[in-house]
């Protein structure tokens, strides 16, 4: 090739500019980018810009709360149901709370803390605001976007209620193959402890057997110890481990805990 041109400029290349889609709480933002003409550059601007919008997008998350009553000298339950504007009256607080009673409504004693329902808060949602925001170009040389996108992330947490134990339980039920959503297992919790982690049946016939039914889904000991999941506590008080015990046998036996609806 002939030496023509060898000693002309190079030529400065305009900045480019593309689109890069956000989403903030379900919204789609498109959004102007303006980087260097390298692939490097723009992709690292892109991974900053969704970056940006991701963390100021707030999802709400609801979370199940137990309402709770310790009985006191002279209380019975009709006075407690009727204080509390129990529907269904003391029969009705009586029914959720038998696990915990036993099998007379009358042997209630100071102390004794009574499940009289549950009530559901709504954490607060922000949304991102749609307002394009371009980086500035750099003469510096841009980091591969694998660089940018390589922080690690943070350990997932869970409350420490009803709501944070079924969504734990859910997470490692998912990770071990064993079916069923979270309204299955929150109705079955409700109907056999009224959410109480620490509920124990000592009056029916697997009381009368020695194996009192025990936790959130009342699970007695030798069903546990046959369905218990790894990875969680070997205890059926722990409302984690008891509902991934409970959901794995009623897997097993009924195909899934959301079949059951009634004793299991």
């Amino acid at each position: 090739m002939p030496a023509r041109g060898k000693h002309r400029r190079q030529r400065i290349h305009p900045l480019t500019r593309g689109i890069v889609a956000a989403g903030a709480g379900g919204v789609a933002l498109a959004l102007p980018i303006a980087g260097a003409t390298g692939a490097h550059a723009a992709e690292s601007a892109q991974v900053a810009q969704v970056a940006q919008f991701a963390k100021a997008a707030k999802v709400a998350v609801p979370d199940v709360r137990l309402i709770t009553y310790k009985v006191v000298p002279g209380d019975t339950l009709f006075k407690i149901a009727r204080k509390h504007h129990t529907k269904g009256g003391w029969k009705k607080l009586y029914k959720a709370n038998r696990a915990v009673i036993g099998n007379d409504p009358a042997m209630i004693y100071p102390g004794l803390t009574l499940t009289l329902g549950t009530k559901k808060v709504q954490t607060s949602t922000s949304k991102a605001k749609a307002t394009p925001v371009a980086p500035k170009a750099s003469a510096t040389p841009a980091k591969p976007a694998a660089a940018a996108a390589a922080a690690p992330a943070a350990a997932k947490t869970y409350t420490n209620n009803l709501d944070g134990w079924i969504k734990e339980a859910l997470d490692v039920m998912a990770k071990n193959g064993i079916p069923g959503t979270y309204d299955g297992i929150y109705r079955n919790i409700m109907r056999e402890s009224s959410g109480n982690p620490q509920a124990i049946n000592n009056w029916d016939s697997n009381a009368a057997a020695g194996t009192p039914s025990k936790g959130l889904l009342q699970v007695i000991d030798p069903t546990f110890a046959a369905y218990h999941v790894p990875g969680t506590a070997n205890d059926p008080f722990d409302p984690v481990a008891n509902i991934a015990a409970a959901c794995n046998y009623a897997a097993d036996k009924y195909g899934s805990i959301d079949n059951v609806n009634g004793p299991y």
